[in-house]
């Protein structure tokens, strides 16, 4: 009696997954002004959250700092695509510092919407993680009005001065369910709480999650490529799980994947957060199909046709050299 044949193993491939366009703006970026400039050029924090992109730039010239005291005087300092608080730019002006702007024209939309209900004298509600370099920058254009929701344990927490005269924004980067349950628990406490005018969680992040969403319920296993400091890669692996997923993973490359999780296991889904190049996802396709998983169906979930043009300072000094 013939024993009978393996189950075939698969890959659901997600798309659209990896780079969105304020990632690409950003890492161009860099490597342009590398090439217009010459290395060194300084990097205010990680230019997106990347462990991988990160080390490639710096073979290439790149210092990524923390603070701008770390820069010499008159140098060239990029900011990253999280965005900056004012009191950055004035720092740089005031140090005489050559700046590029990259930070992504979706968190720059957040900003001048804190600044435009701000100047209304409106209390922000700021949802986001504490600590998180773009929550940092947001909450510097208004310090005053922004009151940090950190998820839904900060609900209860958060104090207003006048309940009747309340907005919400958001981080780009979050779950969209959780800040939409977030959201309804504070309009719970704030009748009249107001609504950004769109939707602060940028398309990309959106977009990945309903991705993760449309594959999950037919995956034993969802693996994440991107790093442990990307917020909407970690998103990514709760949704997974949340959308039912047996278990799901936050990988840097290939290397992290263990044999144990493919133990048992038919069907692997796949994708990667808005920082993570395509070739490391290909690095872990090579991967899985060295242990059985050769059938790789992409599922698109959403077209992505968006793109960014270069930061102004970057785009007038090549054009000032193409003359």
């Amino acid at each position: 009696m013939e024993s009978p044949s393996p189950a075939p193993r698969r890959v659901l491939l997600a798309k659209p997954r990896g780079y969105c366009a304020g990632v690409d703006r950003a890492v161009q970026t860099v490597e342009l002004a590398l090439d217009r400039y010459g290395a060194p050029i300084y990097v205010r924090k990680q230019i997106v959250h990347n462990t991988h992109v990160v080390k490639r730039l710096e073979e290439r010239g790149a210092i990524f700092v923390d603070e701008l005291d770390e820069v010499p005087d008159g140098a060239i300092v990029i900011f990253s695509a999280h965005g900056v608080a004012p009191t950055v730019h004035q720092e740089a002006a005031a140090r005489g510092l050559k700046t590029i702007d990259a930070t992504c024209p979706l968190v720059t939309k957040v900003h001048n919407e804190a600044k435009r209900f701000a100047a209304k004298d409106y209390d922000i509600l700021l949802i986001g993680h504490a600590g998180h370099e773009e929550v940092e920058g947001t909450t510097g254009e208004a310090p005053d009005h922004i009151r940090l929701v950190d998820g839904l344990d900060g609900v209860d927490k958060v104090q207003v001065r006048n309940p009747d005269k309340v907005v919400w924004l958001s981080q780009t980067t979050l779950s969209v369910d959780e800040t939409k349950e977030t959201v309804a628990r504070l309009r719970e406490r704030f009748p009249n709480l107001i609504d950004p005018p769109s939707d602060d969680i940028c398309y990309a992040t959106s977009n990945r999650q309903a991705a993760v969403k449309r594959i999950a319920p037919q995956c034993e296993l969802v693996l994440v490529v991107g790093s442990a400091n990307s917020s909407n890669s970690k998103r990514l692996v709760e949704v997974a799980k949340a959308y039912g997923a047996k278990a799901a993973h936050l990988v840097d490359d290939a290397s992290y994947i263990r044999e144990e999780w493919l133990e048992g296991v038919t069907t692997v889904g796949l994708t990667s957060g808005a920082s993570v190049p395509e070739e490391l996802v290909q690095g872990v396709l090579k991967r899985l199909a060295e242990s059985g998983f050769t059938d790789v169906e992409e599922v698109e979930a959403v077209e992505e046709h968006m793109r960014f043009a270069l930061p102004y300072e970057l785009r007038r000094d090549l054009r000032a050299v193409a003359k």
